[in-house]
């Protein structure tokens, strides 16, 4: 079972409370919870592929470290970027080896 998610709550409840709400009751507290249709790990693994394609970095360093806790490889990450950078730009994928060489290290 996942921790619960206050991330939304801590960095932007005062300013946009819905926002925070949404964040760490639905998406994390609903959604990733649901392990029996899809493992965190799996859900992981999507995370990372549509936050690299996207170029959404800042969002990818937390997903990264969270695709380590769920099991997934130096290895596997290594492969997943490669294979990424074919599809989604080399740029893409040279930023999110940089932040997962530091995580994987």
């Amino acid at each position: 079972m996942m921790e619960k998610q206050t991330a939304g709550r801590d960095l932007l409840g005062d300013f946009a409370p819905k926002f925070a709400e949404l964040n760490d009751d639905v998406l994390f507290g609903q959604v990733w919870s649901r392990e029996s249709q899809l493992s965190p790990r799996d859900r992981s693994f999507l995370t990372i592929v549509a936050l690299t394609t996207k170029g959404s970095f800042t969002q990818l360093e937390y997903h990264l470290k969270k695709a380590k806790e769920n099991g997934i490889t130096k290895e596997e990450i290594s492969e997943i970027l490669t294979q990424l950078a074919f599809y989604v730009g080399w740029p893409n994928a040279w930023s999110a080896f940089n932040l997962a060489k530091e995580i994987w290290k």
